[in-house]
């Protein structure tokens, strides 16, 4: 025979379990975040006139052993820990940078990103950072454009959505 006691705590742990899934489940609330996310993505494309590239399109682009150069905007400490094969690291704000402030860019300059980006203007550049959310790749696509790259792109999803479809990382070597 089951106590009455035992009977109460099943009763109230399953309670429990039912508010707290139905806190994680809220399809509404997701969705409020997903469209802002979106909104802004929308916006820092229109504004920073590059163009998207999925992480599908980008795992076909190292497959294909294409010509591109591919950018890492995190800090240097998060791309020493992993970042995506072949990718050069160039750390960039989060906040929007309208304008090239060194101190939010560990004293490196408007010339040093070009410098990083290389010569030839005309080169596909591919830039990344963590997630969407994350504005490190607006910038960095934003200022390879501002700076005269003619075939730039984010890819938004980045070092999430690369891990996130199961494509392998790699850390620095020391």
């Amino acid at each position: 025979m089951i106590s009455k006691t035992f009977g109460v705590r099943c009763v109230s742990l399953l309670v429990c379990i039912v508010a707290l899934s139905g806190c994680s489940e809220n399809k509404f609330g997701r969705e409020v975040e997903t469209e802002e996310i979106a909104v802004t993505l929308a916006r820092q494309v229109r504004t920073g006139e590059y163009d998207l590239i999925t992480t599908e399109e980008l795992k076909k682009l190292i497959d294909d052993k294409a010509e591109f150069l591919l950018v890492d905007t995190m800090p240097a400490d998060d791309y020493a820990k992993e970042h995506i094969a072949g990718a050069v690291n160039f750390g960039l704000p989060k906040e929007d940078m309208d304008e090239w402030d060194v101190s939010k860019t560990d004293d490196k300059t408007e010339e040093d990103f070009a410098k990083a980006l290389g010569d030839d203007k005309e080169r596909l550049i591919v830039i990344y950072c963590g997630f969407t959310a994350c504005g490190r790749s607006h910038n960095g696509a934003m200022w390879a454009k501002k700076l005269g790259y003619t075939n730039v792109k984010r890819h938004p999803g980045g070092i999430y959505a690369w891990k996130g479809a199961g494509h392998a990382v790699e850390a620095s070597k020391k």
